[in-house]
């Protein structure tokens, strides 16, 4: 389940909603769980790589972080995609490939993060759909923990509003989606640095996951916390998505008082 709310509902002042690019877009207010914003809320669309906030989610649930992981990925299996750098063979902590997926987006540490949790990409997938059934996200179905365009793999932006609302409750999340860089110490190191637009270019902006493929544009989850309050921003196929972004969190955040 979703987390409960744990305050009131902030009241919105009347300032007008901007336009912006993406064809669905939504805010929601954390504390709440409330809409605040929303445009096309569930229409079914190509998350790409917000899917792996998913993988992460389940990854973290499956505890000991810590634990060394040999990988079994052939680097071949996904060609011109953003990857992590792993190769057959390669050893490193849970901890280390999932900042490998949440910062550089690595398709290979996707798979990497699936196949030791559930020991085959299948198993995985079966179990980040019953995630999305325990959230109530009915928009939702995945075929890969990489977000990879394929047929029957979607979301829609209040699904992953949920999504992310839920992984920002885990201790162990907020740091993925918020590092700048990091540096993995495996079998050998591997430095990252975070593909997040905002970061660093807005004030409080503290995660949560960017994304693009061919097909599904340009995608973005954002997170931002102010005076204590967070709200979240998601743009799906939006070719505007750092514009989009800016001007929902400045509405937000200047159309809300909260109690």
């Amino acid at each position: 389940m979703q987390p409960a709310p744990w305050a009131a509902s902030p009241i919105a002042n009347g300032i007008a909603a901007p336009e912006v690019s993406a064809a669905a877009a939504l805010v929601m207010d954390d504390a709440s769980g409330a809409v605040l914003f929303e445009k096309e809320p569930h229409t079914r669309l190509g998350p790409a790589s917000l899917t792996k906030i998913a993988t992460a989610i389940l990854a973290i649930e499956s505890g000991d972080l810590d634990r060394v992981v040999a990988v079994d990925f052939d680097p071949l299996e996904l060609r011109r995609s953003t990857l992590m750098g792993l190769e057959a063979g390669d050893q490193f902590t849970m901890r280390d490939l999932l900042y490998g997926l949440m910062l550089p987006s690595g398709n290979d540490a996707a798979l990497a993060i699936g196949r030791a949790v559930s020991g085959s990409d299948a198993a995985f997938v079966e179990a980040m759909n019953d995630l999305a059934d325990r959230l109530g996200l009915v928009d939702t179905q995945f075929v890969n923990p990489h977000g990879l365009g394929r047929s029957g793999h979607y979301s829609s932006a209040h699904d992953l509003a949920v999504l992310a609302r839920y992984a920002m409750s885990l201790p162990d999340f907020q740091p993925l989606a918020s590092a700048p860089y990091w540096t993995a110490n495996g079998s050998r190191a591997i430095g990252m640095a975070n593909l997040n637009p905002m970061l660093g270019r807005y004030a409080g902006v503290d995660g949560v996951k960017t994304g693009y493929t061919r097909s599904s544009g340009k995608t973005l989850i954002v997170s931002a916390t102010r005076d204590g309050h967070r709200v979240y921003v998601v743009l799906l196929n939006a070719p505007g998505r750092e514009n989009d972004a800016t001007l929902l969190l400045d509405w937000a955040l200047a159309n809300h008082s909260w109690p």
